[in-house]
């Protein structure tokens, strides 16, 4: 991209990796440069987050993520299919789903738009802006690589739920806030402090 991203969609989905959704938020909510973000859960993503963070319910979800109000991130909600997010002319500048479940990347590589984390991930290959989709499942079978294979074909970036290990990680949030920056570095959103491999 050669424009800063300002406007952001994040989604999560019913995937393990609750803890990652998370630091992506605090990130994006803490960098100058968005100024918004539509944020969708899926019911089954609630899910996790109760499992996986003790997170009860959809009421102030931002809120019980962030562990503050949000200045800039607004909830969506999945079953909106008229939320702005769900059309073209809404001017997001890019969308990330972590993590993206196999249902989800199902959905969005066959063009089936059923609730509004589908539907903003088709207007976005539909008006080819960036969709990035943070799958998350092991060991693959033969429908889920050739569903990666046509969301990517389709024009999304596969980008797997996998932590690097390079940077000599301290902790699992060291490696959570990592990916966070990675991810955000790909759709044009370098972070400081974000590790960069030097090759020594």
């Amino acid at each position: 991209m050669t424009q800063v991203p300002q406007n952001l969609t994040i989604a999560a989905t019913g995937a393990s990796g609750a803890m990652f959704t998370r630091e992506l938020l605090r990130v994006v909510e803490s960098d100058p440069r968005v100024t918004t973000v539509n944020f969708i859960a899926s019911d089954n993503a609630l899910r996790v987050f109760a499992e996986e963070l003790e997170i009860r319910g959809r009421s102030d979800l931002v809120k019980q993520l962030l562990g503050a109000a949000s200045r800039k991130i607004r909830q969506q909600t999945n079953n909106d299919i008229g939320a702005n997010v769900a059309s073209g002319s809404y001017p997001t500048d890019a969308m990330i789903v972590l993590p993206c479940s196999m249902g989800t990347l199902a959905r969005v590589a066959n063009g089936l738009a059923g609730n509004l984390i589908e539907r903003a991930a088709d207007v976005c290959l539909k008006e080819k802006r960036p969709l990035v989709l943070c799958v998350r499942e092991a060991p693959l079978n033969k429908i889920h690589i050739r569903n990666l294979y046509r969301a990517a074909d389709a024009g999304a970036t596969i980008y797997p739920l996998i932590p690097t290990f390079y940077s000599r990680p301290h902790s699992v949030e060291d490696m959570v806030g990592q990916f966070a920056c990675r991810v955000l570095a790909h759709i044009g959103l370098k972070q400081e402090g974000a590790y960069v491999w030097k090759g020594e």
